[in-house]
């Protein structure tokens, strides 16, 4: 491009036109643009931060990587552990016991799955020490049968810390009036809330040693849950274990024991995106009407162009100038008012709230009340990059329509 367009692309951009319309329209796309871009920067980054926000409450709970015996239990776990903390991405292991059970108290039953764990090794994988209410995960105690509830469950058996609950499993004891289920008293010992209710419903925590017992295990355990350093890096780790570990065992990670959910909020950003690529879309091609006016009142202008010695090429470079002068404005005005309100989300919306006198998201409905956000370079980049594509495909028709213009004919009339 050379300096010649350059200038009077800048120039015709810069003058004051006698058509204010067209003025008003080219305001009009460069704000449309900039919202688009604003919008999609904001709604994507929340996106983010709802998909970071889940995957740490999950995480709270479950682990990276688990290893399962292919039988009916795991009985040399301190091996199986020692093995996999060979792999440089595993920080830390620990053993558990999982089975299904109901819990009664009175005349109330819930079904729960029951989880037995070393507490001084489960910190070492989960965060749930993090989430007590009441209690301590230290204060589950070995033979003393103390229980940890997620506070979800304790409220629909009515109970709290102190109260005593009865489990029942399914591992039966055979007497001569037939199969009988199992029973064990168990004395609840603190409360968990994670913000997922699978979790916080659902799930009850004992120690390992009662859990052996309970399920008649003996040393055996279920399985060893993993924590990684990078939990992306987990389908990778769990593939090179299956082929170090000199046991039989199977492996699963995060990735595949949450796999619906996570390619569920993946999908809905994808869609998302798209949805509101076309604001940016339909504020981009205003440009095409915009430009198409400013040829047809510059005609007289490019035909005196031409017969300076103005190229064909050239004409096209200078309209192609001013429709993507009017991207880049409203692009990075997007992306600039798009950053700062990804970054100040947590602040805007509750002075909106407060101003309104509305509450967004209630905590009595969703488990995450406050918009997180997670802004990513990435995703800005190709938000601009994108929207600039648009605005420039936008300036090709009216500019070549602008270069094809004869003097002859666009002076005959002046």
């Amino acid at each position: 491009m050379k300096a010649f367009e350059l200038k009077v692309g800048l120039r015709y951009t810069r003058a004051k036109r006698r058509n204010h319309f067209i003025s008003f329209i080219s305001l009009i796309s460069m704000a449309g643009i900039a919202l688009g871009v604003a919008a999609l920067i904001v709604v994507l980054s929340v996106m983010n931060g709802f998909q970071k926000e889940m995957r740490e409450r999950i995480l709270g709970v479950a682990s990276h990587v688990q290893i399962f015996s292919t039988g009916s239990s795991l009985t040399d776990w301190p091996q199986v552990a020692q093995e996999a903390q060979r792999n440089p991405e595993v920080v830390g292991t620990a053993p558990y016991v999982s089975g299904q059970g109901m819990l009664a108290n009175d005349d109330l039953v819930q079904g729960t799955m029951v989880r037995g764990i070393l507490p001084d090794r489960e910190v070492q994988v989960a965060d749930l020490d993090q989430h007590m209410v009441q209690g301590r995960m230290s204060d589950l105690k070995p033979h003393e049968f103390g229980m940890v509830l997620g506070q979800e469950l304790a409220q629909a058996l009515h109970v709290k810390v102190g109260d005593r609950v009865v489990l029942i499993t399914p591992q039966g004891q055979v007497t001569p009036a037939g199969m009988l289920p199992r029973l064990r008293q168990f004395h609840v010992v603190g409360l968990f809330h994670v913000g997922m209710y699978e979790y916080d419903s659902g799930l009850a925590l004992i120690h390992m040693n009662d859990a052996q017992a309970l399920f008649r295990l003996g040393d055996g355990v279920t399985g060893v849950r993993l924590k990684l350093r990078d939990l992306m890096q987990a389908p990778r780790v769990a593939h090179e274990l299956a082929r170090t570990l000199t046991m039989d065992a199977w492996l699963t990670d995060w990735t595949q024991e949450h796999a619906n959910l996570f390619r569920a909020v993946a999908l809905e950003k994808t869609m998302m995106f798209i949805i509101l690529l076309l604001i940016v879309a339909v504020a981009a091609f205003n440009i095409v009407s915009t430009l198409v006016m400013v040829v047809t009142d510059k005609q007289a202008d490019i035909a005196i162009l031409r017969t300076l010695g103005a190229a064909p090429g050239s004409i096209l470079v200078i309209f192609m100038i001013q429709g993507a002068l009017i991207g880049v404005i409203g692009t990075a005005l997007g992306v600039s008012l798009g950053v700062v309100t990804a970054l100040n989300i947590r602040v805007i919306v509750p002075f909106i709230e407060k101003l309104f006198g509305v509450h967004f998201l209630s905590p009595q409905i969703y488990f995450i009340s406050e918009l997180p956000s997670d802004l990513q370079r990435g995703d800005v980049i190709t938000i601009a990059l994108t929207a600039l594509v648009l605005t420039l495909l936008a300036t090709l028709y009216p500019s070549w329509r602008a270069a094809r213009v004869q003097p002859a004919e666009a002076l005959r009339y002046e």
